[in-house]
């Protein structure tokens, strides 16, 4: 299992939009055989920062898998306007 966690920075006036988004990837995320599990979290001292934390079966599960499925093309369309307010996105492994 890999753990990605996606770093972002997004304006108030765009934080119901960015849950919005997110609570609608939730289908595919679902669908996905390689996603585990998902959550988003928002920061408590700093409103506009967020935490995408996806838990994958594998690397390879995550970048070939759910890239290359049906699901993706919907989730990436859901979450795409938001990846300007990327700040960090990276694959970790829990040890």
């Amino acid at each position: 299992m890999v753990i990605e966690y996606i770093r972002y920075q997004v304006p108030a006036e765009h934080h119901v939009a960015f849950h919005e988004a997110y609570r609608s990837a939730q289908q595919e995320l679902g669908s996905s055989t390689h996603c585990l599990r998902y959550e988003v979290s928002q920061g408590v001292e700093e409103p506009d920062n967020f935490i995408v934390r996806i838990e994958w079966d594998s690397l390879e599960g995550h970048e070939k898998g759910f890239r290359s499925s049906a699901e993706f093309g919907p989730f990436f369309a859901k979450v795409k306007p938001f990846f300007p307010n990327i700040r960090e996105m990276k694959h970790y492994q829990v040890k």
